[in-house]
């Protein structure tokens, strides 16, 4: 393991905000810098840094953590792999020692390098084999042999072992080629390639190292598709095909496309900076990390019913995004594919310098849904329309295409208008209503999950008590030796906040500096983001003795009846919170 005191050496050379900026464009609010969270969509920014305590907390998804947090989320890596790479920027020397899970890592990545190279080999094979799958590449696909190097495209020959020996001569186990995600055990127990009789497709990231694969059909046949399932080194919704290959590119406008092979023809065709999801569905993690590449988006998604939901959807997630997004349509064929082939590269292009925004895709689409023959048609059409253009649209746009509608309907422009204005004032109610059923939700106490056998508002009472004492020990190293002396780990109800208790005396005893970065290590995931939150709570707060002593007053009010509740049965428990009630309303009730 890398020693505790590089670690905290690392984080003390890289300052949180100056990190995160990298990624996030800051605002600078006193003491605090805010904007969008990186790790889910929003308009409003949620997201927090705190120089003060080097930690970030973002109050709409609950993502939190010191700098090696941000870097393992934001970049997708372990966590000696996020430490390195910021002692890397600090210039600092790499620490000698890896842990098993980085040597997992580069296992995986030299398996997948390995198995690209076996299949690419199994291309060019003198065998009838590959000689068809040479003739799908090159004939059905069209593809050069200068695209099919570029894109490391191969071959799974149709054998259940060929990989597994392949690889098992290059020193790799049995165990080892199981968590690649290329080789399966059967019922029996035996290994088998689950890719075989498919043309490959390797997946690699930005980095250029190769973390998964594509297997397709050479005919019709099913399941068209296979794909390498999740591993230590691939998580799909993290990852674009060919960011890889477009980032090279100049151009800051890239095309999203449906899937790899529409992605591959279109790099053929020379449209460099073509990509697709890796996955079912774009994510708001893909649209982030092309939003660190691209200044505009042309969505190019086949025409059929599904193509245009995922645009809808895609237009969605992009909404937040810095990104300007527009939507192609193509007539005359179903992807951009086959309109290449049809028509030539030179007209692809005219489309892709006529694409629509959202807002004229939105219209687009709700005007096809009506007939503007009719009375009633042209009225529907005109309530759905004024919908859209009373979200989000500039008043420029609404004046121009109030003047579109008024073609279209013949009714008049001023009309128009005027329903828009009420249409807006319609919207804002409800954007207010569902801001204030948010807010609702916010602040300490929505946040605090009792279990339930802790019962009543002193457990409740007791959870919030918990969570402040464990801020005052991050805040303040003193109050340990105090608030230790006071309590056990088991007193303080929220497990979470027990873990964090732990870690932190652990801190205390070993002389290590009591932090999230030394706490990080020491506790499960979902606790660092809990501490995260405590100290955001508490960041223009510093708990006295005298609130401490409070804290733990409550803590041994509440505890001795939680614990008595947990080993009730429904009756008792009954009657236990009915004397808790009881005793809370005499105390409240006015001494004569």
């Amino acid at each position: 393991m890398i020693p505790q005191e590089y670690i905290q050496e690392v984080v003390r050379r890289n300052d949180i905000t100056e990190v995160v900026q990298q990624y996030v464009q800051l605002r600078h609010r006193g003491r605090t810098c805010t904007g969008l969270c990186p790790f889910h969509t929003e308009k409003t920014p949620s997201f927090v840094v705190y120089p003060e305590t080097q930690s970030f907390y973002c109050f709409g998804c609950g993502a939190g953590g010191d700098v090696i947090t941000f870097v393992r989320k934001i970049s997708n890596l372990g966590y000696v792999e996020a430490v390195k790479q910021l002692a890397s920027r600090a210039g600092m020397p790499l620490p000698e020692e890896e842990d098993q899970e980085t040597r997992r890592r580069s296992r995986l990545l030299e398996i997948n390098r390995c198995a690209a190279r076996y299949f690419f080999e199994q291309l060019n094979a003198p065998t009838p084999e590959a000689n068809a799958a040479r003739g799908y590449w090159k004939q059905k696909r069209g593809l050069s042999d200068a695209a099919i190097r570029r894109f490391g495209l191969g071959y799974a020959p149709d054998s259940f072992s060929g990989l597994i020996h392949y690889l098992k001569r290059r020193g790799f186990t049995e165990p080892e080629l199981e968590d690649s995600g290329l080789v399966k055990r059967s019922a029996k127990g035996n290994l088998y390639d689950i890719f075989r009789h498919r043309v490959m497709v390797p997946i690699i990231d930005v980095r250029g190292n190769i973390i998964a694969f594509g297997g397709r059909v050479l005919d019709d046949s099913k399941p068209k598709y296979i794909n390498s399932p999740e591993t230590l080194v691939y998580k799909k919704s993290r990852t674009l095909f060919a960011l890889n290959v477009a980032k090279k590119s100049p151009s800051k406008r890239y095309i999203l496309c449906e899937g790899y092979m529409d992605v591959i023809s279109m790099h053929e065709a020379g449209f460099d900076t073509a990509v697709c999801a890796c996955g079912t569905a774009l994510t708001a993690e893909q649209v982030k990390l092309l939003s660190e590449y691209a200044d505009e988006v042309v969505l190019s998604y086949d025409s059929d019913e599904a193509g245009q939901k995922a645009t809808e959807r895609s237009l969605g997630l992009f909404a937040n995004s810095p990104v300007r997004v527009t939507v192609l349509s193509i007539p005359g064929a179903k992807d951009p594919d086959e309109f290449i082939k049809k028509y030539g590269r030179d007209r692809f292009d005219a489309l892709l310098n006529g694409t629509a925004n959202p807002t004229e895709f939105a219209l687009a689409k709700c005007r096809r849904q009506f007939d503007l023959k009719s009375d009633d048609g042209r009225l529907e059409y005109i309530r759905r329309a004024l919908d859209i253009l009373a979200d989000g649209v500039s008043p420029t746009a609404r004046d121009v295409y109030a003047g579109r509608i008024a073609e279209e309907t013949g009714v008049s422009k001023t009309a128009i208008l005027n329903q828009l204005n009420t249409a807006m004032r319609t919207a804002g109610r409800k954007a207010r209503r569902r801001e204030q059923r948010a807010l609702a939700g916010e602040g300490i106490a929505a946040s605090i999950r009792v279990p339930y056998d802790k019962g009543g508002d002193a457990a409740l009472g007791a959870a919030s008590a918990g969570r402040q004492l464990v801020a005052a020990m991050l805040k303040n190293p003193d109050t340990i030796p105090y608030i230790r002396q006071h309590i056990q780990a088991e007193d303080l109800i929220l497990p979470e906040m027990q873990e964090a208790c732990r870690a932190i005396w652990q801190c205390a005893d070993s002389g290590t500096p009591v932090n999230l970065t030394s706490i990080g290590p020491l506790v499960s995931e979902g606790v660092v983001p809990q501490l995260s939150m405590v100290l955001a709570q508490n960041i223009d707060l510093t708990p006295s003795r005298r609130d401490i002593d409070m804290y733990l007053e409550r803590i041994r009010q509440a505890t001795p009846k939680s614990a008595q509740a947990g080993k009730l049965n429904d009756e008792e428990f009954r009657q236990l919170f009915n004397s808790i009630a009881k005793e809370k309303t005499a105390s409240q009730e006015p001494r004569q």
